[in-house]
């Protein structure tokens, strides 16, 4: 298939830099997600984790994936159809992608649906491993008018053996939201992100940190996943050497204390 000579090939990429430590808790519930819902929505605020939890999943989910990154300027139907069907294509036969193309340069915003329609027979008439397919950043395209009615008619649509994971800093508008009441949708939200103390634990040992120190960054941090990763790989931070300090002080009064004199009788 021939694209254009604006098309970036990195942004049809998975990650190659995966995080520091699995987080096996969130990596069942993806897993669970994809046999039990159409789609996925991790949710989240910028640091919370999402694209390092997409691209771990995308390694342990045992399917192929196509992965998308969205850019604000694919709020063009055209462009974003084609980075979507390219993605789509490295994975799974589509032998009429170019037609698939054509029509997205030709339909109008209210005619979305049918492009929808266009790529779930694709999809489905393609044979192939069951797919996963992850878009990145959504949110950066909430305001195009095609979005609700591109995917409130995809979703719902999918074949049983594509599942598609979303990750965004805001909830996806209304309509879309809304599938969760259907079974069709699962979100994933900045609660269920966070980082428990199990986990905390077990990435400040990858870097030789003790439990003590896990526990200080995280209740300071709340556990949110870009905060306690900085607090973990960088000494010189604020919060971490404070972190240092408390421990160190917590160490001498516990030592003073043990060497203070019994003077019960």
């Amino acid at each position: 298939m021939k694209t254009e000579a604006h098309f970036i090939h990195d942004k049809i990429a998975i990650p190659s830099t995966g995080p520091r430590t699995s987080r096996p808790r969130l990596l069942k519930l993806l897993a669970e997600n994809l046999v039990s819902t159409n789609a996925t929505v991790v949710n989240g605020r910028a640091g919370t984790g999402k694209t390092a939890l997409a691209a771990d999943f995308a390694r342990h989910a045992g399917r192929a994936v196509a992965w998308y990154k969205v850019d604000a300027a694919d709020n063009d139907l055209r462009l974003f159809c084609e980075y979507l069907v390219t993605a789509v294509r490295l994975q799974r036969p589509m032998h009429a992608a170019e037609q698939l193309l054509d029509l997205s340069r030709e339909v109008s915003t209210d005619s979305a649906e049918l492009l929808a329609d266009a790529l779930v027979f694709q999809l489905g008439e393609s044979r192939g491993e069951p797919l996963l397919i992850v878009v990145e950043d959504l949110h950066l395209v909430y305001d195009a008018e095609w979005v609700v009615p591109f995917f409130r008619r995809w979703l719902p649509l999918l074949p049983p053996d594509v599942h598609l994971l979303i990750t965004c800093r805001s909830l996806p508008p209304t309509p879309l939201w809304r599938l969760r009441s259907k079974q069709m949708l699962r979100v994933v939200d900045e609660s269920e992100l966070a980082f428990t103390l199990e986990e905390a634990v077990a990435l400040f040992k990858t870097y030789g940190l003790s439990e003590e120190h896990a526990r200080v960054a995280w209740t300071q941090t709340n556990g949110k996943a870009g905060a306690i990763s900085d607090f973990a790989s960088t000494p010189g931070k604020a919060g971490r050497a404070l972190a240092d300090n408390l421990l160190l002080l917590r160490r001498a009064s516990f030592s003073a204390l043990s060497q203070t004199p019994d003077f019960q009788t």
